[in-house]
């Protein structure tokens, strides 16, 4: 009969560096900021938020130089018509361009005067588009 011996498989033990006492620390330690990936993202929010707060401003209110009730250099000013009791949009867009289909002068009077529905008002000024516009 054979015998089999198992060496015990032991790695010497790694020494440690040698810590220096705990004691207070100096004013002339290099110690770093390391910012972690949840760190870095949080730094780009912080920084693009005003950023991006800002630009959503001007956007939003870059058109209002328009909207004032000035009159722009060099705008446009309309012809208008008066409502008349039984006038409809068919009839004072016969009157207005004649020899174009009244079709098209409505559909332009309608966008030009924002009217919704078509819906006319006795003494209303509705304003001609130019291309009908005597």
């Amino acid at each position: 009969m054979s015998t089999v011996t198992l060496a015990p498989a032991l790695r010497p033990a790694r020494s440690l560096p040698s810590r220096p006492a705990l004691s207070r620390p100096s004013t002339t330690s290099n110690t770093r900021l390391r910012l972690t990936a949840r760190g870095r993202r949080l730094l780009a929010v912080v920084v693009a938020l005003p950023l991006a707060a800002g630009l959503a401003f001007a956007v939003l209110s870059g058109g209002s130089a328009l909207a004032s009730g000035d009159s722009a250099v060099g705008g446009s000013s309309f012809e208008t018509v008066v409502v008349m009791p039984g006038d409809s949009l068919w009839s004072i867009a016969a009157e207005v361009a004649p020899t174009a289909d009244p079709r098209d002068v409505i559909d332009a009077m309608v966008r030009l005067n924002l009217l919704r529905a078509g819906a006319l008002e006795v003494g209303q000024e509705l304003a001609i588009p130019a291309e009908y516009a005597s």
